[in-house]
């Protein structure tokens, strides 16, 4: 079984990850992060990537959503990256381009063991509009997928091809990685040992 339980417990926030990568896109976030428009987002993004997920998050709301955005991030990378294990099998790289009514989402992941994170607007449109979605500030995307990509050791892009409501490109980008993660974590029965000239990731 491919999963992981991950802890973090700071002055800030206490959260708990539980990840199963072979899944039924069930997710049990229990009493919530006390952040709605995230709550549906991580819904979206187990139900949509096939991943069984549990998140137990606290942190300071009192402050702002950023701490406990952030360090749910950085637990559910850990996550991945531990259940993964040492990608012996893996496709390794994955992609979805994600139709979310006007706008059009591109994802795309390598499980290479080197962060690196980028998301560009393309056209006139060269960043989120409004200050929030529901609770969530939407300055909080990119700290949150920045987070995942670094502590799980991924590339990570993203590709803003359109869109103008901003709750239709978030939510497009969270299933989008979803299902690009869903591709790149698939065993594939040719590959014997780790895709890679390197012989390891």
């Amino acid at each position: 079984m491919r999963n992981a339980i991950i802890r973090r417990n700071t002055g800030e926030t206490q959260i708990c990850v539980s990840l199963e990568i072979d899944g039924k896109g069930k997710a049990d976030l229990g009493d919530g992060t006390g952040i709605g428009f995230f709550d549906h987002m991580l819904n979206a993004f187990s139900r949509h990537g096939l991943f069984d997920l549990e998140i137990q998050a606290a942190g300071d709301l009192e402050v702002d959503g950023h701490h406990l955005v952030e360090d749910t991030g950085i637990v559910l990378g850990e996550a991945i990256k531990q259940a993964v294990g040492d990608k012996s099998g893996i496709r390794r790289f994955g992609y979805f381009i994600l139709p979310m009514d006007e706008a059009l989402v591109l994802c795309a992941i390598d499980l290479s063991g080197r962060p690196y994170f980028r998301m560009d607007f393309e056209g006139e449109k060269k960043g989120f509009t409004a200050p929030a979605v529901g609770e969530f500030d939407t300055q909080l995307v990119r700290e949150f997928f920045y987070s995942i990509s670094y502590a799980a050791a991924m590339n990570l892009h993203f590709r803003i091809l359109s869109g103008e409501n901003d709750h239709h490109i978030i939510e497009g980008m969270f299933k989008a990685f979803g299902k690009a993660l869903d591709m790149a974590t698939q065993k594939d029965p040719r590959i014997e040992d780790v895709l890679s000239t390197k012989g390891c990731l």
